[in-house]
């Protein structure tokens, strides 16, 4: 496996495969799209040259950093021809650990192929294959705190989703269950998320127009998506799976309690004991755990204080230093290193 020069400002190529959002019509930003960014933004404050791109085309760089083992590895292999000395990380999706993994050889020749691999929740280690996990390293995403107060509504009861229309999110499975909440409840549903699968675009508007509880947004912008959520007082995560989603960490960041489906993603960043949980795909149990978060105080505190506990974990300067640690790890010591060599 390659290794990194002396820690010297490093030129860092970020492949995502995400769509850019200025390339589409829509603002398309996905869970990916919005990690790649922020770790730009956080290597650069590391001093280093960092870009974030749908594919690594031959560009001059010291380190690939893919996302997505599956759909990156075409830009995996093209760089580790090219760079054969150049270290690759390759971080874990959901898709990649609970699914991608067990059926595609690509993905698999992904981690054949990385120096390191980066999971985003300590459960997730345990789908990576034995023999790979000792270049595994867990970097929790982190997330700021929404600038300014943003007051909460006492008339209503807001309930957020920041979800995409994809059937991996199950993202209407919050509609139903707005539904069978009784007539004496203040809940409103709030959903933001890009119309990605036509199908669901179409129920989606249906469920907007004849659903008083429930209100899809489309896809808003990024820091718009912050203040709903920010003065929701909950957050709500229907998947089916998630490797550590993003939008958990600006929940705690925003003080927001969670429910999630009860999924290894989730249980990794929020704990096995945590009160917040229904079963994947069960629309009674989620309606159940809305009724009681507004219903019952001493629950409601219950799912705050969860939340409270796992905030220090999001702390965007935890995350830095993960990944100074990681590049350090790769670097050789500066008196034996030898002069960069792209092979």
């Amino acid at each position: 496996m390659g290794r990194l020069p002396y820690l010297r400002p490093l030129k860092i190529l970020i492949v995502t495969p995400s769509p850019r959002p200025e390339a589409i019509a829509e603002a398309v930003w996905t869970g990916n799209r919005v990690t790649s960014e922020r770790w730009a933004h956080m290597l650069r404050g590391l001093g280093h040259s960092v870009r974030v791109t749908p594919a690594y085309r031959g560009e001059d760089c010291h380190l690939l950093v893919a996302l997505h083992a599956r759909k990156s590895f075409p830009s995996i292999r093209r760089f580790r021809r090219e760079h054969p000395r150049a270290p690759v990380v390759v971080v874990l999706t959901g898709t990649d650990l609970y699914a991608d993994l067990r059926r595609s050889a690509r993905a698999r020749r992904s981690l054949e192929l990385a120096t390191r691999i980066i999971v985003l929740q300590p459960l997730a280690t345990r789908e990576v294959p034995a023999r790979y996990r000792g270049r595994v390293r867990v970097i929790r995403q982190s997330a700021d705190r929404p600038p300014g107060r943003i007051a909460r509504r006492k008339d209503v009861f807001e309930v957020c989703v920041l979800a995409n229309l994809r059937a991996v999110k199950d993202p209407l499975r919050i509609a139903g269950s707005a539904r069978l909440l009784p007539a004496g409840s203040r809940i409103v549903v709030l959903h933001v998320g890009a119309p990605i699968d036509g199908r669901l675009r179409a129920r989606a508007r249906k469920e907007s127009a004849s659903n008083p509880r429930y209100r899809w947004l489309g896809a808003v912008p990024h820091w718009r998506a912050l203040r709903i959520l920010g003065r929701s007082h909950l957050l709500v995560l229907t998947s089916r799976l998630e490797g550590g989603a993003n939008v958990i960490s600006e929940a705690l960041a925003a003080s927001v309690p969670v429910i999630s489906s009860r999924m290894a993603g989730s249980i990794g960043i929020l704990g096995t004991d945590y009160p917040g949980y229904f079963p994947i795909g069960d629309t009674r149990a989620l309606a159940a755990q809305l009724r009681r978060a507004e219903a019952d105080p001493a629950h409601y505190a219950r799912l705050q204080r969860g939340c409270r506990r796992k905030r220090f974990l999001v702390s965007p300067a935890r995350e830095r230093q993960a990944w100074a640690r990681l590049l350090r790890g790769l670097a050789p010591p500066a008196a034996t290193s030898p002069p960069y060599n792209r092979g």
